[in-house]
């Protein structure tokens, strides 16, 4: 049954204006009635967007204009999601080839995304914070972010107050891309045959932590250890770092990061060297991370849920299409979220005590015996009755 209404059309003398008329099942400037776009906008969240328009017997087009119409009548209706903001995440997110990025702003307390243009520069960071209006930037207190540097710049300018938080994700991943890095560099340098072979199978070893590595792998690393020094010092390295990041007192792992920095810098090793200094040059974020437990992970979740719309919708061809389904999909305030910091977190598994002790050994900077690579369990907490 197809129902067809002709929306009245009068000229105001008042303002010299055509006006419509306003119905209660359809959104101004619709062709379509309400409950037939909630179902457009549902079966988008779900499937491609060819298959709706099949479905619906609408275009491609349509599909994507009533996507945006009842999203922005949705936010509108919603009020302003800028309000009440105090600790926020920002990350980039790809959305189509050739480089093409969307901003994405989460809200650390609601666990939503409250603000999301196209591009990933200084100036679009700085249409956020000239939206948030200078009154509202005041109450920001603490910014998670990756180590981009036009993130950075825009973040001390305008919110000078708040905490810089680094990500540490991005960094353990800075050190996991330069393990690599030296991996396949001591592969082109292998020239015989036993070096080449002793370097097969290493990459999924190298890159994993100590408590995920099955027996053939843990045999591959003790091997490592005999045959190639550097790259098994470059491992070293790398959970040395892992398990400085798991500390919490914020004066034992600045002394400990200072070590890590001396010890990657004289260990030869140009990849990680380099990693160093970066470090060295964005230590006061990553400090900002021990003090406060803050991570950046909550906005990584919700960009892995955006990575899927797009990929259950084979892709989008624009920014906007992508930000309108954004808002439609993660529209839902989180009950029960709240900001949680990684000192509220049951401590992880590491290389326990000594990994940095180990790392300057294997350089001769330090005498004794060399300690097990296997990861220590950490002691169970117990409440002191005298507190």
């Amino acid at each position: 049954m197809h129902l067809r209404y002709a929306i009245r059309r009068v000229h105001c003398d008042a303002c010299e204006a055509v006006k419509a008329e306003h119905v209660s099942w359809a959104s101004p400037g619709s062709h379509f009635a309400r409950a037939f776009e909630e179902r457009a906008v549902y079966l988008a969240q779900q499937s491609s967007r060819t298959a709706v328009s099949k479905l619906l017997r609408v275009t491609w087009r349509t599909v994507g204009g009533i996507i945006t119409r009842v999203v922005r009548g949705k936010l509108e209706a919603s009020g302003d999601r800028l309000d009440g903001l105090r600790h926020i995440g920002i990350d980039e997110l790809n959305y189509r080839r050739h480089h093409r990025y969307v901003t994405v702003v989460v809200d650390h307390e609601r666990g939503v995304v409250v603000w999301s243009s196209k591009g990933k520069n200084a100036e679009t960071l700085r249409a956020f914070f000239e939206e948030l209006r200078p009154e509202r930037c005041v109450a920001i207190e603490s910014v998670m972010i990756d180590m981009s540097q036009a993130y950075i710049s825009v973040v001390k300018d305008l919110v000078p107050h708040a905490r810089l938080v680094l990500d540490r994700f991005h960094v353990q991943r800075l050190v996991q891309d330069v393990m690599d890095e030296t991996r396949r560099e001591e592969v082109c340098r292998a020239t015989t045959t036993e070096g080449n072979k002793s370097l097969k199978h290493t990459r999924r070893a190298l890159l994993k932590s100590p408590w995920n590595l099955t027996g053939a792998q843990d045999q591959t690393l003790d091997e490592l250890e005999q045959t190639n020094r550097p790259l098994f010092c470059g491992y070293l390295l790398k959970e040395s770092l892992a398990g400085i990041l798991d500390r919490r007192r914020i004066n034992v792992a600045r002394d400990m990061l200072l070590r890590w920095i001396a010890a990657a810098k004289a260990s030869g090793l140009e990849h990680f060297a380099r990693a160093a200094r970066t470090i060295e040059r964005y230590q006061d974020g990553i400090l900002e991370y021990f003090r406060t437990g803050f991570n950046n992970g909550r906005t990584e979740g919700l960009n892995g849920k955006i990575r899927t719309l797009t990929r259950r919708a084979f892709g989008v061809h624009s920014a906007s299409a992508l930000i309108s389904m954004i808002f439609r999909m993660l529209r839902r305030r989180a009950r029960h979220a709240r900001l949680l910091s990684t000192h509220e977190l049951p401590p992880r598994p590491h290389e326990g005590p000594g990994g940095l002790e180990l790392v300057e050994r294997h350089r001769g900077a330090l005498p004794g015996p060399a300690r097990s690579r296997r990861p220590v369990a950490p002691a169970p907490r117990v409440a002191n009755p005298h507190l």
